[in-house]
């Protein structure tokens, strides 16, 4: 290849790593560090190299010289190709009518119980780790059986977190079975959870949810698959965890999990978690049951209990009341 010819085809590739660089102004915070990945050649040109690049390009065209132009890193790379994570609009009126916490549903009874009850789970999310524990905030939302409330207390969970001044959260529907939080938020279903442990071409920024609340993120549940027990299981679900656990120093995140007595999902879950919440409906659920989800949880740390659903005061009509333990 001539002199000419070289310079030509490198002019090609300045002007589609340019191309590539502008379309994206936001680098996604999920983005995937690639070494491999790079969008300028930081090799410098000889002086016979750029009298021929100047000779070929178009009249009025400006050249940039490579060796001048700054270096995009690996993850910037990555990113532009990624693209951000698409940002969803949580009704919030709507779901303070539904029960559930907001910043903008005022000093209610609700707030200051998930006050209580979060505010342990976070100091041990970032208290000190023993060495082969699990990430302490990780934490895994489930109950005994199904309709004891564990989705809301789990919405619940991650918006009151999303309040704190020093924090963020991830919520993940992990329940693939019987997906729940998309749809209490009134959304429809998306890729997720499934999706990402089946296809080892998507990353975390393709499928994630960031949403109107600044500070809270969702991982939908994904496509339905007869195989969730065993892609929980798998060494792929421990990477995933372990990243997302990892990735932000202030990130909570919070597990929507299957109910315990149902599924073999919930068990294989639970293995990855450093707290589980088990989520106890109040004058429903039985103490047999209560022991029984328990008993599957035998050997894990850091297990709490939620009452929930109580009546506490005479005459009044029944309201979702939280009781930590």
């Amino acid at each position: 290849m001539s002199i000419i010819e070289k310079a030509a085809s490198r002019i090609d590739r300045q002007r589609n790593a340019a191309a590539a660089t502008s379309t994206t102004a936001v680098v996604p915070a999920d983005a995937i560090v690639d070494a491999d990945v790079a969008l300028v050649e930081a090799t410098p040109l000889s002086m016979p190299e750029r009298v021929a690049q100047r000779a070929a390009a178009a009249p009025g065209e400006t050249l940039v010289d490579a060796a001048a132009a700054p270096a995009v890193t690996p993850a910037a790379a990555k990113a532009a190709v990624r693209g951000s994570p698409r940002v969803v609009e949580l009704d919030l009126a709507k779901m303070r009518d539904m029960g559930l916490v907001t910043a903008a549903g005022g000093r209610t009874s609700l707030l200051e119980e998930f006050r209580i009850i979060k505010r342990p789970l976070l100091k041990r999310a970032f208290g000190e780790r023993k060495d082969g524990e699990m990430p302490p905030n990780l934490i895994m939302v489930t109950s005994s059986l199904p309709g004891e409330g564990k989705t809301y207390c789990a919405i619940n969970l991650a918006m009151s977190i999303a309040m704190e001044l020093d924090h963020t959260v991830l919520l993940v529907d992990a329940d693939v079975a019987r997906p729940s939080v998309l749809r209490t938020l009134g959304m429809p279903a998306e890729r997720g959870l499934m999706d990402l442990l089946v296809d080892d071409k998507l990353d975390v920024s393709d499928v994630l949810l960031r949403t109107n609340v600044d500070t809270l993120a969702i991982l939908p549940a994904g496509t339905s698959t007869p195989r969730a027990t065993e892609l929980l299981a798998s060494s792929t679900m421990t990477g995933l965890v372990t990243e997302i656990a990892n990735r932000y120093p202030d990130r909570v995140v919070i597990f929507d999990s299957p109910p315990l007595l149902l599924t073999s999902e919930s068990r294989v879950l639970a293995g990855h978690m450093g707290q589980i919440v088990v989520v106890v409906e109040a004058q429903t659920t039985t103490q047999h049951a209560v022991k029984e989800a328990l008993h599957k949880l035998e050997g894990f740390k850091n297990v709490n209990l939620i009452y929930n659903k109580t009546r506490d005061i005479p005459g009044i009509e029944e309201t979702y009341d939280y009781h930590y333990g």
